[in-house]
């Protein structure tokens, strides 16, 4: 059963992930758009919240940061 929470947990991290690769993506073409930037702020939150702790022991701070790396290469 342990398995199975773990695979939610790791398949709610990388659809968060994607998601906010996607809002980087759309924002570093239109660094205007509102859409974006609330995609980004919202994954922020949640890279950022005791429910992401809870789901996982990797920093998100430094996930936000690689990411962003990442996306502003």
């Amino acid at each position: 059963m342990t398995d199975a929470y773990e695979n939610l947990a790791n398949a709610i991290i990388l659809l968060a992930v994607k998601d906010y690769r996607q809002a980087l993506k759309l924002l570093s073409k239109n660094p205007h758009s509102r859409s974006a930037m609330a995609a980004v702020n919202e994954m922020e939150r949640f890279f950022r919240s005791d429910w992401y702790e809870t789901l996982t022991s990797v920093d998100g701070e430094m996930l936000i940061r690689k990411l962003r790396e990442e996306a502003f290469l």
